[in-house]
C-alpha cells in the first residue's frame, strides 16, 4: 500500500501541475495569464474564451483532482471497507488530495504559479465516497446560493471553502449515530483525517483567493454578467 500511495501521491502533484487553463488558451491564440483576471482557472477561462472553453476547463481540473484519489482509493481497498477500519488509509488518501491541491496551485510547469484550487478540490472531494461527497455537494449548493444572489465567483469559491469543513463534520456525527452493524458507522475520533485536512484545504483555499477578497471590499471584484467593456471585469 506505502509503494501505491506513494506512485498516487507523486502523480496527484503532477497531474495536478497540468495547466490545463493555459494549455485551452495556447490552443485558442491566447495566453490567458495575461488577460482577463489572469488567472488560469475555468472562471477566468470562460470569461476570456466563452463558456464552452470555461466548463471543459473546468471539468478537466476537476478530473485531475479526483483520478489520482480514485486509482488510490481503489487500490489501497478503500471503497469496500467500513470506514472504521481506514483510519490509517484516510490520512494517506487525503494526501494525496492535498497533492492534487497544490499541484494545481503551485504548478511545476508554471514554475510555481497556478490557479486557486476549486475544481481540483471538488473533483478530489467527490472522489472519496461517502464521507467527503456529502461534503463537497453541501458546499458546492452553498456555491450556487452565493453566486445567485451576489454574481461573485471568487466570493462564492471562498464560501464554499469554509463551508466544506462544517459538511464533514455534520456527516461524521449523523454517521457516528448509526447503529452498531451499519456499514458506515463511525465514531467522531475516526474522523479527524477528513476534519483536519478539510480545515486546512478551506485555508489554502482562502488564501489563494486574498486578492479577490481585498476587492470585494473595495468593490471593484469582477461580477459575472457583465460587459466584458467593463474594467472591473479585466
Amino acid at each position: 500500500m506505502i509503494a501505491a500511495w506513494i506512485a498516487c501521491f507523486a502523480g496527484g502533484y503532477l497531474l495536478g501541475s497540468i495547466p490545463f487553463g493555459v494549455l485551452i488558451g495556447r490552443s485558442q491564440g491566447v495566453d490567458i495569464r495575461t488577460q482577463g483576471s489572469k488567472n488560469i482557472g475555468a472562471t477566468n477561462v470562460g470569461r476570456v474564451l466563452g463558456r464552452k472553453w470555461g466548463l471543459l476547463c473546468f471539468f478537466l481540473d476537476m478530473a485531475k483532482g479526483a483520478v489520482p484519489v480514485i486509482v488510490f482509493g481503489a487500490l489501497a481497498g478503500i471503497y469496500e471497507k467500513p470506514l472504521e477500519e481506514t483510519t490509517t488509509e484516510w490520512w494517506l488518501w487525503m494526501t494525496i488530495a492535498m497533492a492534487c491541491l497544490l499541484g494545481h496551485m503551485y504548478s511545476m510547469f508554471l514554475r510555481g504559479g497556478g490557479g486557486k484550487g476549486v475544481a481540483t478540490a471538488f473533483g478530489s472531494l467527490m472522489a472519496m465516497w461517502p464521507l467527503m461527497t456529502f461534503a463537497a455537494l453541501m458546499a458546492f449548493v452553498g456555491w450556487i446560493v452565493i453566486v445567485l444572489c451576489t454574481r461573485m465567483i471568487s466570493l462564492a469559491s471562498v464560501f464554499a471553502a469554509c463551508l466544506l469543513p462544517f459538511g464533514v463534520i455534520i456527516q461524521v456525527y449523523a454517521m457516528s449515530q448509526l447503529p452498531d452493524g451499519k456499514p458506515f458507522g463511525l465514531e467522531m475520533e475516526q474522523a479527524s483525517a477528513p476534519i483536519v485536512v478539510s480545515i486546512l484545504l478551506a485555508v489554502l483555499v482562502v488564501w489563494k483567493h486574498r486578492g479577490n477578497l481585498g476587492r470585494i471590499m473595495k468593490g471593484t471584484e469582477a461580477k459575472i454578467g457583465r460587459s466584458k467593456s467593463n474594467p472591473k471585469n479585466q
